[in-house]
């Protein structure tokens, strides 16, 4: 069975990487807690038991968490993606830029109909403006950098 392509159907399918930290948070407490109530039944003292089930259920968790593990490291990997996306279109903006659309978007310019009447030509005595003068003022070197 293949993936979608769509990036945005299989998240509506899966968890949040909140509700999946969330999870893998709350089954590694349990596991904890598991450990040391086992502990305490076998008459081992409260402190000792915690402490024992704390060095116990990190090696533990990893391999009996191994699925949660790899569901929160996609849910990360898809999270650091996006971020880097909308990082990138803010710093195009920024630049004064065009940002392309993301993945997946219909945002795309359509061309004309047949029949339509194309988009208007300049006015013969009009001249078109200079690609270099625009109204902002010539960016000057970040000082932080060096």
């Amino acid at each position: 069975m293949s993936a979608p392509a769509d990036p945005r159907a299989r998240s509506a399918r899966e968890p949040g990487l909140a509700a999946t930290v969330a999870l893998y948070a709350l089954a590694r407490l349990g596991l904890l807690a598991l450990i040391a109530a086992l502990l305490l039944m076998a008459g081992t003292p409260l402190v000792i038991a915690l402490l024992v089930a704390l060095i116990v259920a990190l090696p533990l968790s990893m391999f009996v968490f191994r699925g949660l593990r790899t569901r929160l490291d996609v849910a990360l990997a898809a999270a650091r993606a996006r971020r880097g996306e909308e990082r990138a279109a803010l710093r195009a903006r920024l630049r004064g830029e065009e940002p392309e659309p993301p993945a997946g978007t219909a945002q795309a310019v359509e061309a004309p109909e047949d029949g339509a009447e194309p988009a208007a030509a300049p006015e013969a005595g009009a001249e078109a403006p200079d690609a270099g003068s625009d109204d902002r003022p010539e960016r000057q070197p970040d000082a932080r950098r060096d």
